[in-house]
């Protein structure tokens, strides 16, 4: 007698409806369905409050980064001519 027996279920709703009765089952699962309905009108009520905002500006002095010298190559110490085309 496992968990897919038809007679293991009919007598786990007997006990259910015993412990709690027909009328408390059906409160109990009206209850929920508000729940779930409160629950969808806050996720609505909420996605409508929030609208799209435009991204936080800085304010403050620009400073420009020096630009690098043209000589010079990615690896330290190493310069290079680049007034001349790549070969």
């Amino acid at each position: 007698m496992g968990f897919s027996s038809i007679w293991h279920w009919l007598i786990v709703l007997l006990i259910v409806l015993v412990l709690f009765g027909r009328g408390r089952i059906s409160e109990i699962m009206g209850d929920f369905g508000k729940g779930v309905k409160s629950f969808k009108d806050g996720m609505g009520d909420e996605a409508r409050a929030d609208p799209p905002r435009e991204p936080a500006r800085l304010e403050g002095p620009v400073h420009d980064a020096p630009a690098p010298d043209a000589r010079q190559s990615a690896v330290a110490g190493e310069t290079v001519d680049r007034s001349t085309p790549p070969r």
